[in-house]
């Protein structure tokens, strides 16, 4: 688990998270979103990187404050995309959900 967060998970969620604090959001409205959206993920960054130092140490105590950063991101991810939803539907616009890798293949 070590070496996969530490080679893997936490490099690709960082270029994650700096892509995301790249785009360009023209309106105040999707901005506000899309600030909380980077909020959650940067919280969850850092409980990637808590992991590790939890690890690191075998500390069962950081392993619990990183658990809920996760569950505090995940709520956060969760508040974006009802936000996002209830703003779609405000201006009327569609969402189309990405196709699965199995649906692009047939």
């Amino acid at each position: 688990m070590y070496d996969t967060m530490t080679s893997e998970v936490i490099p690709t969620y960082r270029k994650f998270v700096d892509e995301l604090e790249n785009i360009d959001v023209e309106t105040d409205d999707l901005r506000k979103i899309h600030e909380s959206y980077i909020k959650a993920a940067n919280t969850q960054y850092n409980a990637f990187i808590k992991i590790v130092s939890a690890l690191e140490k075998q500390d069962r105590n950081l392993i619990a404050e990183a658990n809920a950063m996760l569950d505090e991101a995940r709520k956060g991810i969760r508040d974006y995309n009802a936000a996002i939803k209830k703003l779609a539907k405000e201006h009327d616009v569609k969402i189309e959900e990405p196709k699965t890798q199995r649906e692009n293949s047939l």
